[in-house]
């Protein structure tokens, strides 16, 4: 016989309404009954009954994860750590790609999957924010990344503006002075905040401002940042470093480099964003900027929850702390190794 929420509430010793409170996410539970009651679910291999809390919560328990490329490192991790913390709470997460499409990123504003979901987490690179307040889909709603922001919805992200400052800071810290960019796409919030990152940097340090050294990106992949940094060795004057808008940008750029015979850190440096693990174990491992991608997604979650149980609550921001990592990419080995030790 399956085990009923009466038997899991006896083998934890509480109430069955404790029990569906553990069960239904409640905030309002003491972590050590919510444990009890988790580890009586797991030994009773009890499950609810998903269409009786459907018609008595109105919840399907479904979330959507809308992202631009499943198969970009970041994406995909951010993905896994989403999934699995759904799983936690009996919560399926569907997945959508847009391909960083505009006509793809309009149809979720359209009402993706709108019936079948209790919200959606949506990471846009194109829809502008006016499109995004205007939007049909009634669904709560959190947004990813460093896209334009209307009043009145959820966001977490990353402060891209100062991570991108402290990275190329940390270029003209170690002697560099001819610092280009790789990823430069106007029509991305990603990309305009680390741009603009890398200009504050520049201005401070007093150094002007070279747009012949900053090159453009139409996908953030190896191959665009190979050709990227192949077009910057053949300048006249080529940069002592180069800071990419991603790790795979940076990867591909440091690929030319070795194909050319440039030395990398030595002759050119190179950092990337995102701290994927290509960067960490590609050679020279890349300094680049590292986000919390597991507090990002506690606080998706906790957001998209805090707006299905109450939809006229103010909305948050919610910006999650970066750190550099320093690699041998732009340090060198012997300096890289005095670093981490």
């Amino acid at each position: 016989m399956a085990a009923r929420l009466k038997d899991v509430a006896e083998r934890a010793g509480v109430s069955v309404k404790t029990a569906s409170n553990v069960i239904n996410d409640h905030p309002h539970v003491r972590p050590s009954t919510r444990a009890r009651v988790l580890a009586a679910i797991d030994e009773l291999r009890y499950r609810p009954n998903e269409s009786a809390r459907q018609l008595k919560y109105g919840r399907a328990g479904f979330l959507a994860l809308v992202l631009p490329h499943i198969d970009e490192p970041y994406f995909s991790r951010l993905a896994g750590i989403l999934t699995s913390r759904c799983r936690e709470r009996g919560t399926i997460l569907l997945l959508e790609e847009t391909g960083a499409e505009l006509a793809a990123e309009r149809l979720v504003l359209d009402g993706l999957r709108s019936h079948v979901i209790d919200g959606l987490v949506f990471s846009p690179l194109c829809v502008t924010a006016d499109e995004i307040g205007a939007r049909r889909d009634s669904s709560p709603l959190v947004l990813l990344g460093e896209a334009d922001v209307p009043p009145g919805v959820d966001h977490v992200g990353v402060d891209s503006v100062a991570a991108a400052r402290a990275m190329v800071e940390h270029l003209l810290q170690t002697g560099r002075r001819r610092i280009a960019v790789i990823g430069d796409a106007p029509s991305t919030g990603t990309a305009s905040q680390r741009l603009e990152g890398w200009r504050q940097a520049l201005t401070a340090a007093g150094l002007p401002i070279d747009r012949s050294l900053v090159r453009p990106a139409r996908a953030f992949d190896r191959a665009t940042g190979r050709a990227a940094m192949e077009d910057l060795l053949a300048l006249p004057e080529p940069p002592d470093a180069v800071f990419c808008f991603n790790d795979q940008l940076a990867v591909g750029a440091i690929r030319a480099c070795v194909a050319s015979g440039v030395d990398v850190p030595g002759q050119v440096a190179v950092a990337g964003f995102d701290d994927t693990d290509e960067g960490r174990y590609c050679n020279p491992p890349l300094t680049t900027v590292a986000a919390d991608l597991e507090l990002l997604a506690d606080e998706t979650l906790r957001l998209l929850m805090a707006r299905t149980e109450d939809r006229q609550r103010p909305a948050e921001h919610v910006e999650v702390p970066w750190r550099l990592e320093l690699r041998e990419s732009t340090l060198g080995r012997a300096a890289a190794r005095a670093a981490a030790g």
